[in-house]
């Protein structure tokens, strides 16, 4: 055992990467990086608008700004080391490197997918019991929805990273993608791992299919109270705040369930790779433009904060 650690903290992987140096790919390697800037401005941007702007401290933003700091995390797990690895020409990552992306892109994948799912149920308060909704969405409970999305987000990928890293590894270390994922680093195993696939599998239904049936289930009771809604007006406020959560929903679990529960004679590693991109930088970028913009509240607070620095840069 002590042999075989050793061994293993001083071998580090190849991670075989996305692109080539083809034109294609420099162009592709460049939108890439184009994404992962403006994700990491808008959910800077969106997380310092919801703390600094007192209208925007309501449950609601308060989620968001989770939302998007899980989102810069995520960005910033897996990105930068590509971009490094692209730029330098090499492709290795330590041991322990490898290790600390498994946990915190489980985590975080983990943590945002239950918080999607929790921030439904308070839209539903929201919209079938506004009189309510101070009482049974107050301060307490917030933190209750916050903080169980990252534990449970967090003992996921303390647990995954564990199991991983504990497997003994062949000497032909190359990872078929461009960041250490599980289920690209469990075919460079020495041993069966059939049942720990299995596990995986079964904690990626219900890490999957948990938030999404609370995400149903809000949703079939927001809509019977729109439909019993008399005036139209309230029938199209009610629904615009739904869009937007729908709409990052609808992203980030397509892209989930199509990687995780397709059966494994379906899947190809250049597949997986295109759509890890889509789930870890783009999602990301996605989420603050598609909360602001079709936002008054967040874009009157970033034209007051505009206006604010238009006066002091004339003084």
């Amino acid at each position: 055992m002590a042999m075989w650690l050793n061994q293993s903290f001083t071998d580090d992987f190849i991670l075989l990467g996305i692109f080539s140096y083809s034109p294609t790919d420099l162009l592709l390697f460049s939108v890439v990086m184009l994404v992962f800037t403006v994700a990491l401005c808008g959910n800077v941007l969106l997380i310092l608008l919801i703390y600094t702007d007192p209208r925007l401290h309501t449950p609601m933003y308060f989620f968001l700004s989770q939302l998007s700091l899980m989102d810069l995390m995520l960005v910033c797990t897996n990105v930068p080391k590509m971009a490094v690895n692209f730029l330098s020409g090499k492709k290795s990552i330590s041991f322990v490197g490898c290790g600390i992306q498994i946990g915190l892109y489980v985590c975080l994948v983990g943590s945002e997918g239950l918080l999607l799912g929790l921030m439904a149920y308070d839209r539903y308060v929201a919209i079938s019991h506004p009189l309510h909704y101070p009482v049974l969405i107050n301060q307490k409970v917030c933190l209750q929805i916050v903080g169980s999305s990252w534990a449970f987000g967090i003992v996921d990928g303390l647990v995954q990273m564990v199991v991983v890293m504990t497997f003994p590894y062949c000497s032909l270390r190359e990872v078929d993608h461009f960041f250490c994922e599980i289920l690209s680093l469990l075919k460079l195993v020495c041993e069966d791992t059939s049942l720990f696939e299995k596990v995986v599998f079964v904690c990626c239904v219900f890490m999957l299919l948990f938030p999404f049936s609370i995400i149903v289930a809000s949703y079939t009771r927001i809509l019977g109270t729109v439909l019993r809604m008399h005036s139209a007006k309230s029938q199209k406020k009610a629904l615009a705040t739904c869009s937007s959560h729908l709409t990052a929903v609808s992203f980030f679990y397509g892209a989930a369930m199509f990687i995780y529960l397709r059966p494994r004679q379906y899947r190809t590693p250049s597949q997986d790779k295109m759509v890890s991109i889509f789930y870890t930088v783009l999602t990301p970028m996605l989420n603050p433009l598609i909360y602001s913009l079709r936002n008054r509240d967040v874009i009157g607070a970033l034209q007051k904060r505009l206006d604010r620095c238009r006066i002091g840069s004339h003084h």
